[in-house]
């Protein structure tokens, strides 16, 4: 890292913001969590009684992440057109998750996690595969949003690296402690407004300075290849990341939480409405880092592209309003990293491998603990510094996109074959990881969904076996 960027923020300044937003998602953390009935389903799952509103917001807050408001823009700085467009193809992975998403509603009406979609389907060896599997992408993710969390407060506000850090994911631990589900739903939908207001506020003031002529003439004349739209490193990153979203939706316990926490008659519409407006976000975050090439703007380290290019042209407000975005965007995330987390260790872990005569007091409990032990564990794991926030979630990719095929193939298809899912997740994440380090990070998630695509397919139609749909829930054979 590097100090070097003075301060775009006064310290005061960052320090109301940062002292007012914390209180405020405390504040209403514990007061959504009073207003359950306190048994697990309430807090894991919010009642199971979500609407579309909250359903489409805690949706497209939780996808908008650190990520997305500090690496999409590195990405639209260093690739161009194909950064901004190809880290929007992200939201492919809660559009093709929304089929799925009703499948799952009718096939598992009372399940609680990923994990038991995947115990029940292919068994407990597969199981704890993707358990393995889940557990390192979870870690990774969370490490990203706590360096970006150490990077806004050091980029705006000139505070330390560890401070900002310990400060984010301290706010958003207590507040899932105290509410559960119920206050990452109310503070998700609360900061998805944030996020989006702010973000047209940015764009139209940005542009307003920096007419996009005036953006295409200077990139044209300087930097063309950002331009190319045939440009194979942009291609390949747009196929990577649309495959790298798909996996991460289609296991990770967030979505499927979001599955079962709201009601059937909007789980379809909620997650393609989640999906249009996250897209709006890379796209704006991208064009906002396309002007930092078109002005040639001293951009020190890459992951501040966004801060430091709104500070700039904005001034102290553009990077009030920036703090509050990425601050927003970062609990979001981390609220519903920390609560589907807990929900799948207390949930798979606990009550379905060590303790199974574990009541539902009992399960509560455990799930609150996790979420502190994560807590404390995301702080120790991103002390320090360790790399570009896209290039770990690149490499995280690999795992997640083996796990595509058995999922999709393993709700839709009778003939999908244990063996080969576990296979699949292993061939998968193995070559993808090669690939991460022999070829290119760009197309880890690429090589691993193609390899699991043909163990699982080839595995399955070799080896098919019949599977009963009513051991997921007891629902009817024709479900």
């Amino acid at each position: 890292m590097t100090d070097a960027t003075p301060p775009m923020l006064p310290q005061g300044t960052a320090w109301i913001l940062l002292v007012g937003f914390s209180v405020l998602w405390i504040a209403l953390g514990i007061w959504w969590g009073k207003r359950g009935k306190g048994d697990a389903d309430d807090y894991l799952l919010a009642g199971r009684n979500i609407g579309l509103a909250l359903s489409t917001a805690t949706l497209m807050a939780s996808w908008v992440t650190g990520n997305t408001t500090l690496a999409a823009p590195e990405v639209g700085y260093t690739l161009g057109l194909w950064g901004m467009f190809g880290y929007a193809l992200a939201g492919l992975g809660l559009f093709l998750f929304a089929p799925l998403a009703v499948r799952i509603k009718r096939l598992m009406p009372t399940a609680r996690t990923s994990g038991d979609f995947v115990r029940l389907r292919y068994g407990r060896a597969c199981w704890a595969i993707f358990l393995l599997i889940t557990m390192a992408y979870t870690l990774g993710f969370l490490i990203t949003q706590g360096m970006g969390a150490g990077l806004l407060l050091q980029s705006l506000s000139g505070f330390d690296y560890r401070l900002g850090m310990v400060c984010v994911i301290g706010v958003s631990t207590i507040y899932t402690l105290f509410g559960g589900m119920r206050a990452v739903v109310g503070t998700d939908f609360i900061q998805s407004m944030l996020i989006m207001g702010l973000l047209v506020l940015v764009a139209v003031l940005g542009f307003s300075r920096f007419s996009s002529d005036q953006v295409y003439a200077a990139l044209a004349a300087e930097n063309p290849s950002r331009l190319n739209l045939l440009l194979p490193t942009g291609l390949l990153f747009a196929w990577n990341t649309g495959l790298f979203s798909m996996g991460e939706v289609f296991h990770n316990n967030i979505w499927w939480s979001r599955v079962f926490a709201s009601r059937s008659s909007v789980v379809f519409r909620s997650f393609v409405l989640g999906g249009l407006a996250w897209v709006t976000v890379p796209v704006v975050t991208g064009a906002i880092a396309l002007t930092a090439l078109a002005q040639n703007l001293p951009i020190p380290q890459v992951n501040m592209v966004f801060p430091i290019v709104t500070a700039q042209l904005l001034g102290s407000g553009g990077a009030a309003v920036v703090f509050v975005i990425i601050f927003a965007s970062l609990t979001s995330t981390l609220d519903s990293l920390l609560a589907a987390s807990a929900d799948l260790i207390a949930e798979d872990v606990v009550a379905h491998w060590l303790k199974p005569d574990a009541s539902d007091h009992q399960v509560r409990q455990v799930a609150r603990q996790v979420v502190v032990g994560l807590g404390l564990l995301t702080m120790v794991l991103s002390w320090q510094y360790i790399t570009s926030m896209y290039q770990l979630l690149l490499f995280t990719g690999a795992l997640v996109a083996s796990t595509i095929w058995p999922i999709a193939m393993g709700l839709y298809w009778r003939q999908a074959n244990r063996q080969a899912a576990s296979l699949a997740m292993v061939l998968g994440s193995v070559t993808g990881l090669l690939a991460y380090w022999l070829i290119a990070p760009y197309c880890a998630a690429l090589i691993s969904a193609a390899v699991s695509a043909v163990v699982m397919g080839l595995g399955s139609r070799c080896w098919p076996e019949r599977f009963d749909w009513r051991r997921l829930a007891g629902t009817a054979e024709s479900a």
